[in-house]
């Protein structure tokens, strides 16, 4: 629906800067919206790997003229790592509005 490729889910995965650029890219055309916001992560308490552990987040905003992305790694319990997700995902949003604002 949002337009992930399947080659890159099976290259680099769900948890991965590839993969929310793409999903915020498609949330924007799809929503037919200026600004979109996608994560992907492992929020825990299982799921983690040695490369990809748990608290692994990556954030994508879409804008109208880049997308940013950012990865994080939190170390704490779901509902925190959760918060602190979306946290940061309004906070790139908002920078990058101000940033596009100027142009």
């Amino acid at each position: 629906m949002l337009g992930v490729k399947a080659e890159t889910l099976d290259t680099v995965g769900a948890v991965s800067e590839e993969t929310v650029i793409e999903m915020a890219q498609g949330v924007k055309k799809l929503a037919h919206a200026d600004y979109a916001i996608a994560t992907s992560g492992i929020a825990g308490p299982g799921g983690g790997t040695p490369d990809k552990p748990v608290g692994t987040v990556w954030i994508a905003v879409a804008g109208k003229y880049e997308t940013v992305t950012r990865l994080f790694h939190f170390r704490n319990d779901r509902s925190i790592n959760i918060e602190r997700t979306v946290a940061n995902a309004y906070s790139m949003l908002w920078n990058l509005y101000v940033k596009e604002k100027e142009k």
